[in-house]
C-alpha cells in the first residue's frame, strides 16, 4: 500500500520567506513556501492569471505575489486576493519531526484540494 504522505525533505532546507519547486512526473509542478512565522504551504506553481511561476514571487504573511503581474495569491486557500479573481490548487502539507510531508494523491494528480 502506498503511503498517504510524501516526505519531500527537512523544513530547514526551505528558507523563511522562500520557496522551492517540486517537479511531478505527469502532473503540475508544485511550489513549497515557508512564511516568516515558519508555516509551510504548497500550491500548484502557476498563477491563475497567466500561469506565472509563483515560486519566483515574493512571500509575505500568508500570501505570495506573482512575479509577472503582481497578483497576490493566498497560501492558505489558493484564491487571488483583492479585486483579482481566480484560484490555484492547494496541496495539503504537514510537518512531522522537522520533515515536510505533502499529500500524495493531490501532489501526484497536480490538482490540489479545493479551497473551501
Amino acid at each position: 500500500m502506498e503511503p498517504e504522505w510524501l516526505d519531500i525533505g527537512p523544513v530547514t532546507q526551505l528558507p523563511a520567506l522562500g520557496a522551492r519547486t517540486l517537479p511531478v512526473q505527469g502532473g503540475a509542478e508544485i511550489a513549497i513556501f515557508r512564511t516568516a512565522t515558519g508555516s509551510v504551504h504548497a500550491l500548484v506553481n502557476a498563477c491563475p492569471h497567466k500561469r506565472g511561476p509563483l515560486s519566483q514571487g515574493i512571500v509575505h504573511d500568508t500570501s505570495v505575489t506573482c512575479p509577472l503581474h503582481n497578483w497576490r495569491i493566498s497560501l492558505l486557500t489558493g484564491q487571488a486576493q483583492g479585486e483579482d479573481k481566480g484560484c490555484v490548487p492547494v496541496i495539503p502539507v504537514k510537518i512531522d519531526s522537522g520533515r515536510i510531508l505533502i499529500a500524495r494523491a493531490e501532489a501526484l494528480a497536480g490538482l490540489g484540494a479545493e479551497a473551501a
